[in-house]
């Protein structure tokens, strides 16, 4: 009798999560399969579409990899220290996630305008964020930057701590421990923050069309010509950008050598 009730217990449970993937898959799907196989060769073989696509690319990654030398450090401190109000820095942190990306935009918009005295300083000394790509990277990691904290923290956390008082006791500074013993067992966690850091990036679309619409990334491209000229012609566009989004994405989740954590936000 009981295993009878777990059975439709477990059927109902696998038909609730089928649902979920429907939700997610069929739009996928009917995007792929509507496509026209010569609209998406003509749109791939634009200049245009590969310079958004590539530019696009780089600067989500080069901002991970720019911001992991400060969030590494950072989530290791909030893993390991205890220090007054911890949970309020832990809930700033997640506010990026928190608020519309259009408002995030804004926020950067009004600190690194010329407007602002912080966007002029920056300004006469050859600095801009306005419509170009160093403008792009900040939104991008503005938004982004909490995936790759919470999951580095989380790797921290599930280091024994008796590994490190060991190395302690055996001489080893606290640099030393963080660099042979913390991150080696963290790595994981550490990559898949970094991926997810730079998932969400490649994918900003409100913060980045307010500081930088010029030069042009993908998901604004994707807007401007469904704006312009219909969805028709957009969706080759985002057919390509999905497809080269996921072979980045599987290359380094091979890497990863485990699957992609989810986001770990919220997580004091």
């Amino acid at each position: 009798m009981l295993s009878r009730k777990s059975s439709s217990f477990e059927l109902i449970l696998a038909v609730i999560g089928g649902l979920v993937l429907l939700f997610i898959l069929a739009p996928l799907f009917q995007m792929f399969f509507s496509s026209d196989f010569n609209s998406l060769l003509k749109t791939a073989g634009s200049a245009e579409v590969q310079k958004s696509i590539w530019m696009t690319i780089w600067i989500s990654i080069l901002g991970t990899f720019l911001f992991s030398f400060f969030a590494i450090p950072f989530s290791y401190m909030l893993a390991r220290k205890d220090f007054p109000l911890k949970r309020l820095v832990c809930g700033i942190i997640d506010i990026p996630v928190v608020i519309p990306h259009s408002a995030a935009g804004i926020a950067l918009l009004g600190i690194l305008s010329e407007e602002s005295a912080f966007g002029s300083f920056l300004n006469k000394i050859g600095i801009s964020f306005v419509d170009t790509e160093a403008g792009i990277m900040v939104a991008m990691i503005f938004v982004s930057l909490p995936f790759l904290i919470n999951s580095a923290k989380a790797g921290f956390e599930s280091v024994p701590l008796s590994l490190e008082k060991t190395a302690y006791t055996l001489g080893a500074s606290p640099g030393k421990v963080f660099f042979t013993v913390s991150l080696p067992i963290a790595w994981r966690s550490i990559l898949s923050g970094f991926v997810m850091m730079w998932a969400r990036g490649l994918s900003e679309f409100g913060a980045v069309v307010i500081i930088a619409y010029h030069p042009t990334v993908t998901s604004v491209l994707i807007y401007e010509r469904f704006t312009a000229y219909g969805l028709k012609y957009a969706q080759p566009v985002a057919v390509i950008f999905i497809i080269v989004c996921l072979i980045v994405f599987i290359l380094f989740r091979l890497l990863s050598g485990k699957n992609i954590t989810a986001y770990r936000g919220f997580k004091n």
